[in-house]
């Protein structure tokens, strides 16, 4: 852009008077127009060079306006923008989610005679001083008691080591006694997971559940799986949908898939014999992460099924460290899909001041919500109550 010094000065020259000059041009000087008497008009001083060069200046301008206007668009982080909350909910306190277990991440949830129990990823990395799995209990969903010592899982699979459990769940089989869905650490291939699964002698969910030898569901070609969530459809049979851990075998940068190549992170679906430990055919895809829409990633699948026979998925996207974290969710009238994606995500950060919500679990009946947040330094279970509308196919926070 031309500095306002020039511009001035270039104004200021059309500006003057025309010279009384009485010589003779000569013929051989730049400038072919004899200079003008006094008081006569003269030619117009706005020559074709002074015009190319305004012209140009105002293009600069516009330029320059329009750059600062988009640049700060093209220079955000992927997916960094986000549709405004326009739903009322977001806005009532008396919807806030209440934090309730400190350092409790990845929780799943069953309710049993009128309890409520909730799973969570082990407390420490590499560390056997903790439980396996972490449990905690509660009345009236409110108000929640961790389990310190409790051991649930007894022991580990002849396959995986003994540190670094994530994201259980657990549900109750027809003869009363429990089944264990968990991420296990393969021995032979540290920092990648498999699914495990561990199965109570008795019928209590506070187990102890004794694992299988073998992993459930373990796709080593694909980078492994983690976070089973067990689901049972109205027809009695069973199904476990997962992650396919593709980003731990990805290029690198953020969760290990922000650099191209990127690896595909799928959900599956895999079908169960009635005893929850046995699958039945080989797994199906339900949903692929977009990159565009999830950065480098889904996970945390959960799924549900309302009284007018929708499926809600509901799935965590982006990089868990990442702000963006969140929780979403599709839908279909099929549980094998497609499923269409909510057009927002239903938690993520800012909403009543979270900060990375993610890994969600939703209760059988449609009605609460746990999840977990950042909260100094670590991950806290928060819960929530939801409200799901089948006919406008969206789910909003309520009170509990």
């Amino acid at each position: 852009m031309m500095p306002a010094t020039a511009l001035s000065r270039l104004f200021q020259t059309q500006d003057k008077p025309p010279t009384d000059n009485t010589q003779s041009m000569d013929p051989g000087s730049e400038s072919h127009h004899p200079m003008p008497e006094k008081g006569s008009n003269g030619p117009s001083t706005w020559t074709g060079k002074r015009i190319a060069i305004v012209t140009l200046i105002v293009v600069m301008a516009v330029f320059t306006i329009v750059l600062v206007v988009t640049l700060p668009i093209e220079l955000r982080p992927r997916n960094s923008y986000r549709i405004a909350r326009v739903d009322s909910n977001y806005y009532d306190g008396a919807n806030r989610p209440k934090r309730v277990l400190e350092n409790f991440p990845d929780p799943g949830l069953l309710q049993v005679n009128g309890t409520w129990y909730a799973f969570g990823t082990n407390e420490a990395n590499n560390d056997t001083e903790v439980p396996r799995v972490p449990v905690a209990i509660s009345s009236d969903f409110i108000n929640w008691t961790k389990l310190e010592s409790r051991q649930v899982l007894l022991a580990d699979g002849d396959w995986e080591t003994d540190v670094n459990h994530w994201a259980p769940d657990a549900m109750q089989r027809d003869d009363g006694r429990f089944v264990l869905y968990y991420s296990g650490e393969l021995k032979d291939w540290k920092r990648h997971h498999c699914v495990g699964v561990a199965v109570t002698n008795n019928t209590s969910p506070l187990g102890p559940y004794v694992p299988q030898t073998t992993p459930l569901v373990c796709p080593l070609d694909q980078g492994g799986a983690i976070d089973p969530s067990p689901f049972k459809d109205v027809d009695g049979k069973l199904y476990i949908v997962y992650k396919v851990d593709g980003n731990s075998i990805g290029n690198g940068g953020r969760c290990n898939n922000s650099k191209p190549p990127f690896k595909s992170v799928p959900i599956m679906l895999q079908e169960l014999e009635n005893n929850g430990t046995t699958p039945i055919g080989d797994p199906v895809q339900i949903f692929e992460h977009d990159g565009d829409e999830d950065g480098e990633l889904v996970e945390s699948p959960n799924l549900i099924r309302t009284a007018e026979g929708i499926y809600y998925l509901f799935y965590s996207s982006h990089c868990f460290i990442s702000p963006e974290y969140d929780v979403k969710y599709a839908t279909s009238p099929s549980l094998r899909g497609p499923y269409s994606r909510a057009r927002r995500e239903f938690l993520r950060t800012g909403d009543f001041d979270l900060d990375g919500p993610g890994g969600a679990t939703v209760s059988q009946d449609g009605t609460k919500m746990v999840f977990h947040a950042n909260c100094d330094h670590e991950r806290c279970m928060y819960v929530a109550g939801i409200h799901i509308n089948s006919t406008a196919l969206n789910v909003t926070l309520t009170s509990l």
